[in-house]
């Protein structure tokens, strides 16, 4: 496949014809752990409330959240010896004699017509001692995030790594059959929930990208058979075209303080080279002048460089150049085909899809050693973006026919299935972190 894969990702993207006609939201599915999960409890939280019942279930989310990442095992409500609901209640013996490691318990409170305060503890069962404890208003619209807020308080209490259940991910579906595809580009909370389609057309869409605020997806679309680029304001679902030149417009990406796009531009003779776009003035400047194809640029987390894939070598490799400008250095020279390059967003690993015995696989390098790490084991992944702890990413690979989402951890001992009940998902891109 070599440099014609290349070229053809480039343009046209890889959907599979004959894909599903449901749109179904993607379901977690863990297929490789790492070993021994941390015991856990999750205790219903109490309620206190005009209704006999609490309007949402905070403690069965946190208790999922904790289950899908594959690093804990929330114990069944049938086995808990008790079901407290304050810390004054909590017996530390009962937990120990099931092999509980830490316990959050909590409540539901009613304060006003749709007000509320959700309260939760966390406690560690060998230490007895509260390691975490939190109030939050909530209404019932912002109770299933701010759950999420919860497990994401939790998990990085117990762990080190700031949580990422309350972030979303974009992606691309493409339905129906060949002559009639309908291509969505879909916003959902990681766990799948809260689907929404941000835009369809019966041309493809590629290439979405979050702004840093999370507000806005940058992407490129092909209506009326020519690619563009449009920013979409997710609230409002105003969009504006930023780039329709002639030739190939593709690979937005925002800068890190989400006034510029980085953008691979192509002419009538189809040379593409990278350019960055300054959003507010609309102007242009291009960065790489070789003849050779530069594309798939992305910034570095302080802005300072954008590292993009080139051909310039004989293969597609990994170069970084200076944001304002210069002479490309070469950063990958592990193996013969290194590709659409993604900084974490702490700046010490660059995750590439990478030639592995003839297939197309997720890789990391540490930019300090130049290790490089395969994570995938797929025939033909792509698309990598880091969660925004860059503890995790995600990527498209394929199952069957169509194409499928997955996650793996940096270190590759943790990966997860996100499936979906029909069409072919590709492109995924990690949101970054909300802001309360």
């Amino acid at each position: 496949m070599g440099t014609s894969f290349f070229r053809v990702t480039l343009v046209i993207g890889l959907f599979v014809a004959g894909a599903n006609n449901a749109l179904a939201q993607l379901r977690i599915e863990i297929t490789e752990g790492a070993g021994r999960r941390t015991p856990v409890a999750v205790v219903p939280f109490g309620w206190e409330g005009e209704a006999s019942e609490a309007p949402y279930d905070i403690a069965a989310v946190i208790a999922a959240d904790l289950q899908r990442s594959g690093r804990f095992a929330p114990i069944p409500e049938r086995n808990m010896l008790q079901k407290p609901t304050r810390g004054v209640e909590l017996d530390f013996d009962d937990w120990s004699v099931l092999g509980v490691e830490a316990v959050v318990l909590g409540r539901l409170t009613q304060t006003g017509g749709n007000a509320y305060s959700v309260q939760f503890q966390l406690f560690d069962v060998y230490r007895r001692e509260q390691l975490v404890g939190y109030r939050m208003p909530a209404s019932v619209g912002t109770m299933r995030s701010q759950a999420h807020r919860a497990a994401d308080m939790i998990y990085e209490k117990l762990t080190g790594i700031p949580g990422v259940f309350g972030t979303r991910v974009a992606y691309v579906n493409a339905t129906g059959s060949e002559r009639n595809r309908l291509y969505s580009l879909i916003v959902s909370d990681i766990d799948g929930e809260n689907e929404n389609v941000i835009m369809e057309s019966k041309d493809p869409i590629m290439s979405p990208a979050w702004s840093p605020d999370s507000r806005r997806l940058a992407y490129v679309s092909f209506e009326g058979n020519r690619s563009r680029i449009f920013v979409q304001t997710l609230r409002t679902g105003n969009r504006l075209e930023v780039s329709s030149r002639p030739g190939i417009n593709g690979s937005p990406a925002f800068s890190p303080d989400g006034r510029k796009l980085v953008l691979t531009l192509g002419g009538a003779d189809g040379n593409l080279d990278i350019n960055v776009l300054d959003l507010s003035s609309r102007q242009f400047t291009r960065l790489t002048t070789n003849r050779a194809i530069d594309t798939e640029g992305s910034w570095s987390p302080d802005g300072n460089h954008i590292y993009f894939t080139s051909d310039r070598g004989g293969g597609p490799q990994v170069y970084r150049i200076a944001a304002n400008g210069g002479s490309p250095q070469r950063v990958t020279f592990e193996g013969s085909y290194n590709a659409r390059p993604r900084l974490s967003p702490d700046g010490k690993k660059l995750a590439l899809v990478h030639l592995d015995r003839g297939n197309y696989r997720i890789a990391v390098m540490d930019l300090a050693s130049s290790d490089l790490l395969v994570l995938s084991a797929g025939r033909q992944d792509e698309s990598p973006s880091f969660a925004p702890n860059s503890d995790v990413l995600i990527y498209a690979t394929r199952q069957g026919r169509n194409g499928v989402l997955e996650t793996v951890s940096a270190d590759g001992l943790i990966r997860q299935r996100l499936a979906s009940g029909g069409g072919d998902v590709r492109e995924p891109v990690w949101s970054p972190f909300p802001r309360y």
